[in-house]
Order: C-alpha cells, then structure tokens, then sequence
C-alpha cells in the first residue's frame, strides 16, 4: 500500500475500547435506533443522543469515534432483526429466500431511514449481523444449484428488488404519517382526485376501480409477492436444463 494511502477507517476494523462506566455501546446503539425510527437521519446527532441518554456527547466517543461509526453499528444491529434461514435445503431454496425477502422488506418499512443507509459505500456489510444474513443467503442460493459465479449475483439481484420496493413503500408510509391520517383515510381521500385525473386515461381508471374495495396494505403485499415472485422465476431459470449447446 502506498505511504499516502490509509486503510478504510471502520468500527469493525480497530479494537473495541474497555468498557468504564456504566453506559454500555448496546445502550447507545438502541437509544441510536430510537431515535432514527422517531426523527429520521437528518436529526440524529451525538450531542442529542447523549441528552436522551442523560449523558454528555464526550461520553459517547469514548464507544464510538464518530457519527459514522454509530451509523455502522445501528444498521449492523437492525440486520440482525430478518429471520433469515440457515438450514438449506435445495428443493425448498424458492420458500427460504421468500421467508428471507419477507423479512428484509418489513426490516426496512420498521427502519425507514435505513435504506439510505444501505445505498452507501462504505464497510457496514462487515458487522456480524450483516455477515451472517448474507452467509445465509448465498447457503441458499449455493443449495439450488447456483454456479459459484452466479451466487453473488442472484443474491445481489434479490436484494435490490426488496430494498428497492421496500424504500418506496417506506417514502410513501413516511408521508402518510406525517398527514395524521391512516393509510386507509389516506388513500380515500385521495380517491375523487385521482378519479378525476384518470377520467381521459381509462386503463389507470379500470385498474384503480379493480382495487377500491381492497384494503391498501393489502395491495402493498400483494404487489411486492407479484414482483418477487416474477424475480425468482427468472433466477430459478437459470436452473433449468438448457435446450441448446450453449447458455447465455
């Protein structure tokens, strides 16, 4: 390594510090956590976290060096909330990496903020948490019959499909809160004027009349199982037995 190149600065690459008072890292790390599900990233600070902790911010530095540290020990920590399964077994590999897709999607809709968190460079896929979801996940996919090239990929392409819908339904939740209103009040509120701007374009107007009487978060369910289901159906044909002399 060249002498004016530094390694990647990390929480997970320096040592933890001894523990001498009686604030412990696991306590800053659920207030951290707290705090982010009520305000959002943009509100989270050292110096107001340690006023919910009842301590000064100095305190918290002696656990983590910076607000990027704390970042990558909080969503380390919510990685390990998706019940991800570690028995694989080929033949049901479809139904495990459903239950796992389920289980990041409402990770993220819990955690709003962390999908911006999830979009950055950086060393947080490191923690442990982190280390065993994805373990369990390329188990998964190496169980099916994935090709150890393909692996990453297949993993890559699931993870992008949940994170994906999972932060749009959470931007969208996000603004229904702020309104004070259910998702249900919400949405029928905004029913005659979506009526009306659909009124010259009968085919959004057929599928929003389709679905007036179906409760919205059921729509949601509905439209992230359709989506997944269409991802692993293309990733399960790469499975299949190819007709031709050559794969694509």
């Amino acid at each position: 390594m060249p002498n004016d190149e530094k390694p990647t600065a990390s929480v997970w690459t320096r040592p933890r510090p001894r523990q001498r008072e009686h604030l412990t890292r696991e306590q800053i790390v659920a207030e951290a956590i707290r705090l982010l599900d009520a305000e959002g990233v943009e509100e989270l600070s050292m110096r107001k976290l340690g006023t919910r902790l009842g301590t000064a911010a100095t305190s918290l530095y002696r656990h983590v060096a910076n607000k990027d540290e704390l970042i990558e020990l909080v969503v380390d920590d919510v990685y390990g909330e998706p019940d991800v399964p570690i028995v694989v077994d080929g033949t049901q590999w479809r139904a495990a990496v459903t239950h796992a897709a389920t289980e990041l999607r409402a990770m993220t809709l819990r955690h709003p903020w962390i999908a911006r968190e999830l979009g950055q460079v950086g060393l947080v896929h490191i923690g442990p948490n982190a280390m065993r979801m994805t373990s369990a996940l390329l188990a998964q996919f190496e169980a099916a019959g994935f090709p150890a090239d393909e692996r990453d990929q297949a993993m890559a392409t699931l993870m992008a499909y949940v994170i994906g819908i999972a932060t749009a339904e959470a931007a969208y939740l996000s603004l229904i809160a702020r309104s004070g209103q259910s998702e249900q009040e919400w949405v029928a509120g905004l029913r005659p004027a979506f009526d009306e701007a659909t009124r010259e374009h009968p085919r959004l107007r057929a599928g929003s009349s389709a679905q007036r009487d179906v409760p919205p978060q059921r729509i949601r369910d509905d439209n992230f199982a359709y989506g997944l289901d269409r991802v692993l159906d293309g990733l399960a044909a790469r499975l299949a037995p190819w007709p031709g002399p050559f794969r694509p």
